[in-house]
């Protein structure tokens, strides 16, 4: 089953490697265009990390095991 991330990881060299053809085939030259499209691939990574980020549902955000320690 593909899930959001699997979605990701395919999406990250299709965006750097298809943005950057396409931008070359426009006219914008390599340096511009490698660039433009690593910057797409950082959004993406960044919108999976940070606004959509992997959460771990097998254990409890707050447990009641474990109390604020106190080093005084």
């Amino acid at each position: 089953m593909t899930g959001y991330y699997d979605y990701v990881l395919g999406l990250i060299p299709l965006a750097l490697l298809g943005i950057t053809t396409m931008l070359s085939v426009v006219g914008f030259p390599l340096t511009t265009a490698v660039p433009v499209a690593a910057s797409v691939s950082g959004l993406v990574i960044g919108h999976a990390l940070f606004v959509n980020g992997p959460v771990d549902s097998s254990t409890p955000a707050t447990s009641p095991k474990t109390k604020g320690f106190n080093a005084d």
